[in-house]
């Protein structure tokens, strides 16, 4: 018992931590942040309450209980709406949208203390709580009777789940690239939303959850699960400081004057490597020219076009040419070689290339329901900026006009 009072006192604390800085945040879109925040305080009121049964504060559970209900009532609406405004960037609601909130205030008039004499048996509704049955509780805890809330907030969170996974598959985002932040961050967000909805209803299928086997092993579950996710997270700084700590989102428009000082510094090094390359000295071409056999230049030459057409990690925006030498497991003055003196380009000008290529596959699929800047980033660009001049070098024409000469021709 005491694990899982401490995985619970863990759970609240960074649910309650992730709550409160979305809540205050300035960076990123406000619409997610307050979406996001507002599930994860409706977490957090789930695992506290559990926590002051346990704990037997029994003093403060009935008020904290009618204070946390109307966030339980609107975190299906809320899952819901996050996916759709993330799958299709808004930043606002539509006024249809708001509707999906309707829950959350009949959830206020149910609790609203109105002066009648209710006479909730509190202490029934804390053990029903503690048998871990927090989606089935019968007693009447406000104005409408209990069914308003055993069968309502169920119905509401399933109804939700598959209406948010039927915009999922229809926005076939499963068909993006792999390696795409916005992508890997959904479908986390989505499996461990889910997961936490559909878990509410194993009491269903084991009604008497205080028995201890049963009720240890569905704590023992829960920990493992929420310390899995906690690692998940550590272990990947571009969710993390992404979406959940600084809600800085990955796939807005950065000016290339606010790219971090680390970028800043790895691009001037690839440049002047580059630059070295083409001012060498004719002699130190020479002899890289001579230890490369014609067989191997074309042998090179075919392995870099293969994995670069097949396993496409240019939509990785960090991709060096270091990287690509180690796919290959060849000299990275070879690749370079092959690039200045078979290719005719540097490796940026190379990459590019190929980024831009599949940004006009992506463009007319994703145009509109996506700015030109995160279509771009989708593509391996670091900022809008470097797209620009990269596909204005490439076709000598700015995307808009490009696209808009291709569709009258």
């Amino acid at each position: 018992m005491t694990l899982s009072l401490f995985f619970h006192s863990a759970s609240c604390f960074f649910f309650l931590l992730f709550s409160m800085h979305l809540f205050l945040a300035k960076q990123g879109n406000k619409l997610l942040n307050y979406l996001l925040a507002i599930l994860l305080f409706s977490k957090f009121g789930q695992v506290f309450i559990s926590l002051l049964i346990h704990s037997e504060q029994q003093q403060l559970f009935p008020n904290l209980y009618q204070f946390f209900t109307p966030f339980w009532y609107i975190s299906p609406a809320c899952f819901y709406l996050y996916t759709t405004s993330f799958i299709h960037e808004n930043s606002r609601l539509s006024k249809v949208q708001w509707l999906h909130l309707v829950p959350a205030v009949f959830a206020i008039v149910h609790v609203f203390p109105w002066g009648q004499n209710t006479t909730t048996n509190w202490s029934s509704v804390a053990i029903q709580i503690e048998g871990k049955k927090q989606l089935f509780i019968t007693e009447s805890t406000g104005l409408f009777s209990a069914a308003f809330y055993y069968l309502g907030k169920p119905a509401l969170t399933i109804i939700y789940l598959i209406l948010t996974w039927y915009v999922v598959l229809k926005s076939k985002i499963f068909h993006t690239d792999q390696n795409c932040p916005r992508k890997k961050w959904l479908l986390f967000f989505l499996m461990v939303g889910t997961f936490f909805q559909l878990i509410s209803f194993l009491p269903l299928l084991f009604w008497n959850m205080s028995q201890p086997d049963i009720s240890r092993s569905f704590m023992l579950m829960s920990g493992v699960v929420f310390l899995s996710i906690m690692i998940f997270i550590f272990h990947h700084p571009k969710l993390l400081y992404g979406y959940l700590f600084v809600s800085v989102s990955l796939d807005t428009v950065i000016p290339v004057r606010k790219e971090t000082a680390e970028a800043k510094i790895n691009e001037e090094l690839e440049i002047e490597r580059e630059e070295k390359v083409k001012t060498a000295k004719p002699e130190t071409i020479q002899l890289k020219k001579i230890s490369l056999l014609p067989d191997q230049l074309l042998q090179y030459s075919n392995a870099m076009r293969e994995v670069m057409d097949i396993e496409k990690p240019y939509l990785m925006e960090d991709f060096q040419i270091i990287d690509l030498a180690g796919k290959l497991n060849i000299p990275v003055h070879h690749c370079s070689f092959i690039l200045n003196n078979l290719v005719g380009k540097n490796f940026r000008e190379w990459i590019n290339e190929y980024r831009i290529q599949f940004f006009m596959d992506q463009y007319p699929i994703k145009a509109e329901r996506m700015k030109i800047g995160s279509i771009a980033r989708e593509c391996g660009f670091k900022s809008t900026a470097t797209f620009y001049n990269a596909f204005k070098k490439e076709t000598g024409l700015m995307p808009t006009v490009y696209f808009a000469q291709k569709k009258v021709s």
